[in-house]
């Protein structure tokens, strides 16, 4: 491996492991719901990260890297009713090509959110340029069932339907293609504490649409597993394991999709 693009490798990792990327096409509210303190009222943070390098291994050899992320989020718990607000964009350039340009908007009502049948309508705006996908919009809603609610265990279930309509631009061809489908949407959410040093977060998403033009189904599949560890009063492990699954993409791109994200922590 030459050293320019060695260098070009560091770069690209240093940048995607600093900031946050979410590569599903299934944004996974669930989790983000986990992440947070529900005891408070009213959560808003925002981070604005930028990156800009050129470390060149010559003159005549040149290499640039630019990128930026921004996430912008809030929870809002009124009495009885939750209002989320989550935003995320990711663009990295690499001399004078596009490398990254990801984003998303996505805004939230959980009406009843403390009884055990609650409802939710949400709304969403996304594109992945590295993908082919610009735009992604939907509108949706889903009754969810808190099943089990314990000090150690709590088992959610979410029935829905959405409409959404994509954009994709073909990878090998100078070709758009447009589709608009009605989507049975539905997850379920596992948070269990097995003892008192290790606590797991299951979220599995699973949406299904009959596509008309090719007398099919188009499924996706979406799941996310965090490990929780406590190894003493000081020191905890989280493991994060990220699968999406898409079994017939409306244009040639990578089915499956997942990531390992494994983080020590030191608390004082």
């Amino acid at each position: 491996m030459s050293r320019r693009y060695l260098i070009v490798l560091l770069l690209v990792l240093l940048f995607v492991f600093s900031g946050k990327r979410a590569d599903a096409q299934i944004l996974n509210i669930e989790r983000l719901r986990m992440e947070k303190d529900t005891a408070k009222y009213f959560q808003f943070k925002t981070t604005f990260g930028l990156n800009h390098y050129n470390r060149s291994a010559g003159v005549d050899d040149p290499v640039s890297l630019f990128g930026y992320n921004l996430d912008v989020n809030a929870i809002y718990y009124p009495a009885k009713h939750a209002f989320v607000f989550v935003s995320n964009f990711d663009y990295l350039k690499i001399n004078d090509a596009d490398f990254l340009n990801f984003g998303f908007v996505h805004g939230r009502v959980n009406f009843l959110r403390e009884e055990k049948v609650n409802y939710e309508v949400y709304g969403q705006y996304s594109f992945d340029n590295f993908r082919g996908l610009d735009p992604r919009l939907l509108i949706g809603g889903s009754v969810r069932l808190s099943t089990i609610k314990t000090d150690r265990l709590t088992l959610l279930v979410g029935i829905g339907g959405l409409k959404e309509w994509e954009t994709w631009q073909h990878p090998y061809l100078e070709e758009i293609r447009q589709i608009s489908l009605f989507k049975s949407s539905n997850y379920f959410s596992l948070r269990a504490t097995l003892n008192d040093f290790v606590d797991v977060n299951l979220v599995n998403y699973y949406q299904v649409g009959f596509d008309r033009s090719i007398s099919d189904f188009r499924q996706r599949f979406n799941s996310s597993t965090i490990i929780n560890t406590k190894i003493s009063d000081r020191f905890s492990l989280t493991n994060t394991f990220d699968l999406s699954y898409e079994n017939r993409p409306i244009v040639p791109i990578t089915n499956l999709i997942f990531s390992f994200r494994t983080g020590l922590s030191l608390d004082f």
